[in-house]
């Protein structure tokens, strides 16, 4: 019990992770799933994608602080003061991406994403991919070794690597994002409104084959890929005071 806040720590493998995870239990008691407030996540970026995802049934804020690398999702790690920093942190509400892949042996496969859905190469050739956005073909192929539709919260991530925009949160757009474009020659993609119905198809996928990756759940050996926003879906992500992902982006582009 942390004061008024009944939280649920959970923790990625790391040594790091394990370990803050028994000092903070040990500090401040662990509530069972179903009766917490808050989780609190001890990890980096990729472990509060998980906790998000294996989560989203308890509709429960998470709380992060950073004991991986990056941690631009989390908050700073510190054991003392947590029942203050939770009564005061700021909630931002992200919706995810919703991906039907569908592979050369019929399966169907669907995830959600919170950063973004990619496609990449699987093999020593370029990718070719026609891009249809509502139903209307907008590039009959682009070859590259992959692209991408992000999120403003994912926009720092993989997007930005591959020289997507940055999009501010809350925005009601999506990045679709070449990676190394080769026809048409230095393509950087599009903004699109939030709304929009992306669909990918691989073209000659036998000779090119491509993988799709949500948020790191990978799919092999696409044929098409469908990619729309969930609005129904809410994940909560809490930030203290002054560090949420509003100002976490402005910043980002001033690095």
């Amino acid at each position: 019990m942390v004061g008024d806040h009944r939280v649920r720590f959970v923790a990625s493998d790391s040594p790091a992770a394990q370990s803050a995870l028994a000092r903070l239990v040990e500090r401040y008691g662990q509530s069972a799933p179903d009766s917490a407030r808050q989780i609190v996540a001890l990890g980096g970026d990729g472990f509060m994608l998980h906790t998000l995802g294996e989560t989203r049934h308890l509709d429960l804020p998470v709380y992060g602080m950073n004991c991986g690398t990056i941690g631009f999702l989390m908050n700073e790690f510190a054991e003392d003061g947590l029942p203050e920093r939770l009564a005061e942190a700021e909630q931002a509400v992200l919706h995810p991406l919703s991906m039907v892949a569908t592979c050369a042996d019929g399966t169907v496969h669907r995830a959600l994403a919170i950063n973004e859905v990619s496609l990449l190469r699987a093999g020593p050739q370029a990718a070719k991919l026609r891009i249809t956005v509502d139903g209307r073909v907008r590039m009959e192929q682009l070859v590259c070794d992959g692209a991408m539709l992000a999120t403003p919260a994912g926009s720092t991530a993989y997007n930005y690597s591959a020289h997507g925009p940055i999009l501010p949160i809350g925005s009601d757009v999506l990045a679709l994002t070449a990676v190394a474009a080769f026809r048409p020659r230095r393509w950087r993609g599009a903004l699109l409104p939030s709304k929009a119905h992306v669909r990918f198809d691989v073209l000659e996928a036998d000779k090119r084959p491509v993988m799709a990756d949500a948020d790191s759940r990978s799919v092999r050996d696409v044929l098409v890929v469908e990619i729309q926003s969930a609005p129904e879906i809410s994940h909560r992500i809490l930030f203290d005071p002054g560090h949420g992902l509003e100002e976490r982006l402005i910043s980002e582009q001033f690095v």
